[in-house]
């Protein structure tokens, strides 16, 4: 590594640290397992290059397939919703760049990811092996019916508003498991919900707030042809 490398390499730390600091910790996200698996992921090689520069800042950017990376606030407060542990096993739908599943693989046993554009599945799964979070399966395909084969999942968490929560979601969580997802009938309006399965019928349903995402596309989801409104 060069000089000029490695100097940029610390400044990117510092300003990963600094995001961690007053970004995440200062709103009140104060559990240290999700502080430290932020501080270990490299924001800036889930961005495109030349965003790099802006890849620790207080806002969504913009990625391939007219998609984005959330807000770094937004990911951490999903991904703290679920409350998991080492051992649990979680699914991920909507995989984009990659950056939340590597967040989650510092969290959780195995991370389960699916990513409806072949692009960025594509992407994100060569960016994450070249980091080596050998615990992230990508998948490409419909995420609004989930990857049955690997349920139950103790934690799912959904990148995309659905108008509403996909059921086949719902029955791949475990007993206990809590799923994450915005949920709302226009983009204008929406809500993110933690959603407890309580037993094999059952469900207790908290509201943590608004949000905005893009629209979870599928056949449990919206249309193709759906436009923002």
């Amino acid at each position: 590594m060069s000089k000029t490398d490695h100097s940029t390499s610390a400044s990117l730390e510092a300003l990963r640290r600094k995001m961690v600091q007053f970004q995440i910790a200062a709103r009140g996200l104060t559990d240290r397992r999700l502080l430290d698996a932020l501080t270990a992921v490299p924001r800036e090689a889930f961005v495109p290059d030349e965003l790099i520069p802006y890849a620790y800042q207080d806002r969504p950017l913009p990625i391939e397939a007219n998609q984005t990376i959330s807000q770094p606030y937004i990911v951490a407060l999903m991904l703290a919703a679920l409350a998991l542990e080492p051992e649990d096993r979680v699914l991920e739908i909507g995989t984009g760049s990659g950056y939340a599943a590597a967040v989650l693989a510092e969290l959780c046993d195995e991370v389960y990811t699916i990513e409806r554009h072949r692009e960025l599945a594509e992407k994100a799964r060569e960016r994450l092996a070249r980091l080596g979070y050998d615990n992230v399966h990508v998948k490409q395909g419909d995420g609004t019916l989930g990857w049955p084969e690997h349920a139950p999942y103790d934690g799912i968490v959904v990148a995309a508003a659905a108008p509403e929560v996909p059921a086949p979601l719902k029955q791949q969580l475990a007993i206990g498991g809590r799923l994450v997802i915005p949920v709302g009938r226009t983009q204008a309006t929406q809500a993110l919900l933690r959603i407890r399965r309580v037993s094999e019928t059952q469900f207790e349903t908290d509201d943590l707030g608004g949000v905005r995402f893009v629209p979870l596309v599928g056949e449990a989801g919206w249309r193709e042809d759906v436009k923002d409104t």
